[in-house]
């Protein structure tokens, strides 16, 4: 029998999210939990996709049988807005070194898959929402940059952008701060730099959280642009 995939589910007041334990960036919103839960296996074979090689472990379940919902957390104002926002308890666990380099390594496959569908999608129309609304591609891209360029110090990791460098540029910086500091810190090192607020993400959340984004707004683009 295969083995179940371990999945925590965070309740908020409108909105659910199901996320896999042991593979960030899997992780589906839905109106309920079992709606969460279908929406994740919905999208388990573009997850896959998405990873390219670094998805050979992972394996698409048929259904929600082949789903172990482990934790539950309760949400915020932040998971009705529409993001994953709690930490599950297993990200915050040391990293050994294999480990660290798997996260990794998932993490730059869904910065890669979002950098594809945003370069395919160069020169399409995009569909607008039921009323009119939804960002063109210039937009996403400059939402996703705003976002890296936020998740960074709660990560612990800090970049200044040269004098007239764009988006492009800026994006590869910060990716690039980013995967440093969650290194540093998977390694017991101090991060590079302490937020003023003084609370840091955990490594695997900071990995789990800019994952999701990523292949979200890939999925998006894939799916509006016409």
């Amino acid at each position: 029998m295969a083995s179940l995939i371990p999945v925590y589910v965070e309740v908020g007041r409108r909105r659910v999210f199901a996320g896999a334990v042991l593979w960030p960036g899997w992780c589906r919103s839905g109106k309920d939990e079992e709606s969460a839960l279908q929406a994740l296996l919905d999208y388990g074979r573009r997850y896959k996709a998405a990873l390219r090689r670094v998805g050979r472990g992972f394996q698409a379940p048929a259904d929600e049988s082949a789903l172990q919902v482990v934790e539950r957390l309760r949400g915020s104002a932040t998971t009705d807005f529409g993001a994953p926002d709690k930490t599950p308890s297993a990200d915050e666990g040391p990293l050994d070194d294999n480990e660290a380099k798997r996260q990794a390594a998932i993490l730059r496959a869904a910065w890669s898959a979002f950098d594809r569908a945003a370069k395919d999608a160069i020169g399409a129309t995009f569909r607008k929402g039921p009323r009119g609304g939804g960002r063109e591609l210039d937009g996403i891209v400059d939402h996703v940059l705003g976002a890296e360029r936020a998740y960074l110090s709660p990560a612990g990791g800090e970049y200044r952008a040269p004098p007239g460098a764009d988006g492009a540029i800026e994006m590869a910086g910060i990716r690039r701060a980013l995967l440093k500091a969650l290194s540093a810190r998977a390694r017991g090192e101090p991060p590079p730099r302490t937020p003023r607020s003084g609370k840091l993400w955990a490594p695997t959340y900071a990995v789990r959280r800019s994952a999701w984004h990523a292949l979200d707004h890939a999925w998006e683009i894939e799916d509006r642009a016409t």
